[in-house]
């Protein structure tokens, strides 16, 4: 590798909106986020499917099911 052409590598804490934290590497620092893998929908198992407006029923009608 070419000396002084990288940029520093620093160990970084990552904190998100729920107040879970982690530490990592990063070329930014320390930084916060919106969500993350503990408040996520989908790794919780928490997700939902969301019928707005009866789309699920228009389409089951449109398409005979």
């Amino acid at each position: 590798m070419k000396p002084e052409i990288h940029p520093e590598y620093v160990e970084a804490t990552v904190t998100c909106a729920c107040g879970e934290s982690f530490v990592t590497h990063s070329t930014r620092g320390s930084f916060s986020i919106d969500i993350c893998s503990q408040c996520h929908p989908f790794y919780t198992g928490k997700q939902k499917v969301v019928d707005t407006a009866g789309r699920i029923e228009r389409f089951r009608k449109k398409y005979g099911k």
